[in-house]
């Protein structure tokens, strides 16, 4: 079995292109700095950047939604691969195939941390109402999938 789950923060816009062809597919290449769980005696070393790259939907999203700092989640697969460069060496490449990806944290915990990004499309919440509730802004009505 080849599963692997991750969480941790990008550390760049993911960098987005389009195949060629009549059904152009999104494919999104991004790192992701996955906090180490243990630290040996000497390690400077906290945090492993791991990278990924998301074909389809999934990376129509990572071009949409996600930006640099913000936290996600992903299932995937490891895929290994070779290449010769133009000084006719060999390159290994081992990446993170996207399967799934989701948010790991609030939008409002995503800003502190300064990954924040709001869609232009989206209202933002106004103030907390008296009673500590946030306000429904205008216009979601729509948005709702209980109406």
């Amino acid at each position: 079995m080849n599963k692997v789950i991750l969480i941790g923060r990008l550390t760049r816009d993911p960098e987005i292109r389009y195949s060629q062809g009549e059904q152009a597919t999104a494919i999104a290449r991004y790192t992701l700095a996955v906090d180490r769980r243990f630290r040996r005696d000497g390690d400077t070393n906290t945090a492993d950047f791991i990278g990924c790259v998301a074909f389809g939907r999934q990376g129509e999203f990572a071009e949409k939604y996600l930006r640099k700092g913000i936290k996600i989640a992903i299932t995937g697969r490891i895929q290994t691969g070779s290449y010769t460069n133009k000084d006719g060496q060999k390159v290994y490449t081992t990446d993170v195939v996207v399967e799934e990806q989701e948010f790991a944290e609030s939008k409002a915990a995503s800003e502190q941390n300064g990954g924040g990004f709001i869609p232009a499309d989206r209202p933002s919440p106004t103030a907390a109402a008296g009673d500590g509730f946030m306000n429904i802004p205008d216009g979601i009505d729509e948005e709702l999938p209980f109406n």
